[in-house]
């Protein structure tokens, strides 16, 4: 009969159920608290960062947006009334004379919500040097706010 110490290569080596261990189970738990420990320590920069993505993200999209609406406004000759809201840069206006002039969609798909699932507030007011109103409420959805709650945009002046 052979050698299974030969076949495997490996000194000393034996095959069988006796070699077929696995963790015990105080081995498991260490594990488990140290990727407890990593994840504390990790896991909130990693919210913080998704956090300021988001507000990233709105801001970018209020600079494609606003591109839109100064583009539409090339063709119209005004912005959009507070009626019509951002739903003119997808939808061509009831009204013949703007009808005509209106080259869109200005936008592929209707126009976005904000990273928290809100659409975005438009108004023809200015905002600043702004000649329109656009922005969202930030992260908790009401006015105002500081850090990721800040709101975001063209805001009005008040």
């Amino acid at each position: 009969m052979r050698d299974v110490r030969r076949l495997s290569g490996v000194p000393g080596a034996r095959f069988g159920a006796a070699s077929a261990r696995g963790f015990t189970l105080l081995e498991m738990i260490v594990v488990l608290v140290i990727i407890g420990l990593l994840m504390g320590l990790v896991g909130p920069r990693l919210f913080s960062q998704a956090d300021k993505a988001k507000v990233q993200t709105a801001e970018t999209q209020i600079k494609m947006l606003s591109g839109a609406i100064q583009t539409m406004r090339l063709d119209i000759a005004r912005f959009p009334t507070a009626e019509e809201g951002l739903t003119l840069l997808t939808r061509r206006p009831t009204d013949e004379r703007t009808s005509r002039s209106w080259a869109g969609p200005y936008l592929d798909e209707a126009a976005p919500v904000d990273p928290w699932g809100r659409p975005y507030i438009y108004s023809p007011e200015p905002a600043g040097d702004r000649p329109f109103t656009l922005y969202s409420y930030g992260a908790d959805g009401a006015p105002g706010g500081e850090g990721f709650d800040a709101d975001v945009g063209y805001l009005p002046d008040n």
